[in-house]
């Protein structure tokens, strides 16, 4: 059996929702990234849920995640707290604790911002403004707390094609299988350059430093 290389702890997002397989279940951008790094199936973990919180990740997937600790570990989760139970300090803490648990010197740590999803949802106006203002509260947090444990941060809320709805869903909440091909590509060429790690077939870039109840279900 392949030891696991990369594991990867979060949402639907990272379970891969919006991009179903023929025979059940969800491709989504996981398998797309390892098989980037050469990473064969047996070679990765995807412990991301349906309906996971910041809790759950904390919980349930860190534990499991260092059962097995990859090299490379990524979490994408957190947009279930903001758009039904949020609370602020309580978000803020858990994504510090999730990474934190998960940082080590030997370990490959990768995280991204949270995109506009609140521009993709039918709601009123009022809604999306609190959702809005939420988002990039949580974006402030999420790249504080990868700062502080030296996880590269993909931030895909400043990224233009993620606004408008050719990568996502017609749900809204979750990338099309275009959008999830793109953030697997995406997040590879970012860790790239911030870790020298190289897809398959292509040369390393420049290293720089590390960056720094519900209504709706992700």
């Amino acid at each position: 059996m392949s030891r696991t290389r990369l594991t990867v702890l979060g949402d639907s997002f990272a379970e891969g929702r919006g991009d179903p397989r023929p025979g059940g279940g969800y491709a989504g951008w996981v398998p797309r990234f390892a098989e980037l790094f050469g990473i064969p199936h047996g070679g990765y973990r995807n412990l991301g849920t349906h309906q996971a919180t910041t809790r759950h990740i904390l919980e349930h997937q860190v534990p499991a995640a260092l059962v097995t600790k990859a090299t490379v570990i990524g979490v994408i989760g957190g947009v279930n707290d903001l758009v039904s139970d949020y609370e602020p300090a309580r978000f803020r803490r858990n994504l510090a604790a999730v990474l934190g648990r998960l940082a080590g010197p030997d370990t490959v740590l990768f995280t991204a911002t949270y995109p506009d999803i609140p521009g993709n949802l039918a709601v009123p106006a009022s809604f999306r403004a609190l959702l809005r203002d939420r988002f990039a509260q949580a974006n402030a947090y999420l790249q504080e707390a990868a700062a502080a444990t030296g996880a590269v941060c993909l931030d895909i809320a400043a990224a233009t094609e993620w606004r408008g709805r050719a990568l996502w869903d017609p749900d809204g909440l979750h990338p099309n299988p275009a959008g999830h091909r793109h953030f697997a590509e995406t997040m590879a060429d970012h860790l790239g350059r911030h870790t020298g790690m190289a897809p398959v077939g292509r040369e390393p870039a420049g290293v720089g430093a590390g960056a720094g109840g519900g209504l709706l279900s992700y």
